[in-house]
Parts: structure tokens; C-alpha cells; sequence
């Protein structure tokens, strides 16, 4: 497929690609963690999102959790003299750095890439989130690695993650962005399978007929459709026979992510104790967190949103084009400027708008 560099809107432009032109320093993949106690910003997300009815129940659940879930050092060894701070104005919004794999794609190469990477606002008042998409092939400056072996150059922003784990991307993304990161959750996409189909599956719309590259070759028709968890984790890794590549596995994502909230606020779950019981197991697949983030905090700051309230945007692009070897995206500096700027200010309609958000 073609590279193409034209100008774009900041949602959906251009073309494929390559996962594994990412450097990968050998970095080991993570250790599988005990399923039960642990649970997804996902499982949380949608979990609040059903509604204050059951929050009772899932305070008590949550506070459980707490004292089990898994740790990471996500903020060691960066310095806090480099850091941006946040602007008086948007005291009290919070930025959470989502980085995810997907450990069963057939495509995978390793697990030490980042497939995915998003930086949730949420403002002060709490009454949305903006989750905004940065696509993992996106050209940025990398500072140095502390070991002083990788990086202070320009690199594919998921090299980030391989030269120097979580603290590198958070610098990464902080120096690309300017925005403060306040919290990092690290998620396998490879779980959705279990949470769809323990909600009964989910509905998503296609823009457009075709086959999946990867057995057992299954066909999307044109339109919405109703998916089980194998058919809709298949649909949100296809990118391939798409103009826009890598920005159309993107969307796939965001609307994925959409329906499984849009089916957890619509199905009852909280007054069926089975399907909420299957639904928190399929929801406590491997996820980690930084030290700092209170699982149960954030689930009573987000009861009253619903998922009409999340906004998914990406961030802005210029298209795609090769440096090197590589094929990577060209982030649009000037309006990228203007979008995080607007994430600094905790200026939600202007992040959606400016990001063309849905």
C-alpha cells in the first residue's frame, strides 16, 4: 500500500503502518497476573457507567481490589524539572496515559510494543472524557533512555516503551504533548473477547464490506452488525484493506471500546449478579497500575458519566511517509499545538471539536 503524506483532518488519515518497524530492545514481556482482583480501566469505566444503583456493591468490590492490583513505577527516574505542569485553570482534571497490547494478535511480534496508545482527559468537573488516540507510528522526539543507550533522537513513539518501559513513554508523551500525565493504566486488548462475550456481544456498524486477513477469514458486511468476542476482536485489528491503514484499525478500536460500554450501560448487568460476576471476571484480565491511582476514587469521581459522555478523537496528523527504512506518521505540529493546548486548558468542547471527536 502506498505511503501518503497530504494534509489531513486530525481523525482518520493516512495509510498502513508497519508494527514491527518499532525498535525492540528486548524488552521482556509482561508476567502473566492472577485473573480474579484484578480489573480493566475498562471494567471500571463501564462498570461506573451502569449507574450509582449497584455503586454500593462496587465500592465494596473496588476496595477489595485496591489493596491487590498490580504496581508499576510509571513515574521513576523522570525527572520532575523536565515535566510540564498543569495550568491553574485546569486544577483538578486529570490526563491518564492508556498504553495496551494485544498479546493474541496474529500479527504480534513481541511484548514489548505499545499497539496502543491513549491519553484520557478528564475534566474538573468530571462531566465527560476525552480519550485521545496517538497513533504508535507517530515521528516525535524520544529523550534518552536512563541506561543513556536508547533515544535523544527522533523515533517511532512506541519505540518509547522497548528503549525504556513506562517512564520513557511517559516522558515521551509529555514532551510531545506538553500535557501533564497524572496516571498511567496498562491494558491487554487481547481480553476483550471475554468481556464482550459476557455481555452478550456487542453492536457495531462497518463503514464498508470486507474480509479479515486473519483466519478463519471471516467477511464484515457493509452496516451494523451484531458480534460475539472472537468476530469483534478480529473486526478491531484490521487495518489492511483500508486507504487509511493504521488510522482505520484506530477507529475500529474506539468503536469497539464504545459498544462494549454502550452494551454494559444498556444491558442491566449490575441487577443480573451472574452476568456481573462473569462480566468482572472477563474484565479482571492483566492490567497494571501506577502507585498512585485509587481505582476506588476514580470510579465515584466517574458514577454519573455515561457513555454518551466519552469522546474519542485522535490526534493530529499530517499522513504518513517514510524517514529512513521506516514508514511512520507526520504529526501536524500546528494543529497539535492548538488540540493539547487545548487539553492543557481543560477546554473540553475545543478538544472534541478540534479533534473531530464522536
Amino acid at each position: 500500500m502506498p505511503d501518503r503524506e497530504e494534509s489531513s483532518a486530525p481523525v482518520a488519515e493516512s495509510a498502513g503502518s508497519d508494527p514491527t518497524d518499532a525498535p525492540d530492545a528486548g524488552h521482556p514481556a509482561p508476567r502473566r497476573r492472577r485473573r480474579w482482583g484484578r480489573i480493566t480501566l475498562l471494567g471500571l469505566l463501564a462498570l461506573t457507567l451502569v449507574g450509582v444503583g449497584g455503586m454500593v456493591a462496587a465500592g465494596f468490590y473496588l476496595k477489595s481490589v485496591e489493596s491487590d492490583i498490580e504496581r508499576v513505577d510509571a513515574f521513576d527516574g523522570v525527572p520532575e524539572a523536565d515535566r510540564p505542569q498543569a495550568e491553574p485553570v485546569a486544577r483538578g482534571a486529570t490526563n491518564i496515559l492508556i498504553l495496551g497490547s494485544d498479546s493474541r494478535d496474529p500479527d504480534g511480534t513481541g511484548g514489548s510494543r505499545t499497539d496502543t496508545i491513549i491519553l484520557a482527559h478528564l475534566p474538573k468537573d468530571r462531566s465527560s472524557a476525552q480519550l485521545i488516540s496517538i497513533p504508535r507510528d507517530t515521528w516525535v522526539p524520544v529523550p534518552r533512555s536512563t541506561d543513556g543507550n536508547h533515544g535523544g533522537r527522533d523515533a517511532k513513539i512506541n519505540a518509547a516503551y522497548a528503549w525504556g518501559g513506562v517512564p520513557l513513554m511517559v516522558q515521551t508523551v509529555e514532551k510531545f504533548t506538553r500535557v501533564r500525565v497524572d496516571h498511567v493504566v496498562m491494558v491487554d486488548f487481547g481480553g476483550f473477547k471475554e468481556i464482550i462475550d459476557a455481555l452478550g456481544g456487542i453492536e457495531v456498524s462497518s463503514e464498508k464490506r470486507f474480509t479479515s486477513i486473519h483466519p478463519p477469514f471471516r467477511t464484515f458486511p457493509q452496516g451494523r452488525q451484531r458480534m460475539d468476542g472472537e468476530a469483534a476482536l478480529d473486526y478491531s485489528r484490521q487495518r489492511k484493506q483500508f486507504t487509511d491503514g493504521d488510522f482505520a484499525r484506530i477507529r475500529h478500536q474506539q468503536q469497539v471500546i464504545k459498544a462494549i460500554l454502550d452494551e454494559a450501560t444498556s444491558g442491566g448487568i449490575l441487577t443480573n449478579p451472574a452476568r456481573l460476576n462473569s462480566f468482572l471476571r472477563a474484565t479482571s484480565d492483566a492490567v497494571s497500575v501506577d502507585r498512585e491511582l485509587s481505582l476506588l476514587d476514580l470510579a465515584a469521581e466517574l458514577r454519573n458519566l455515561r457513555s454518551g459522555d466519552l469522546f474519542f478523537v485522535t490526534s493530529p496528523t499530517k499522513g504518513t511517509g517514510r524517514v529512513g527504512t521506516e514508514s511512520v506518521v507526520f504529526a501536524d505540529t500546528a494543529r497539535a499545538r492548538e488540540f493539547y493546548d487545548a487539553v492543557r486548558r481543560d477546554a473540553a468542547k475545543e478538544i472534541v471539536r478540534a479533534g473531530g471527536g464522536r
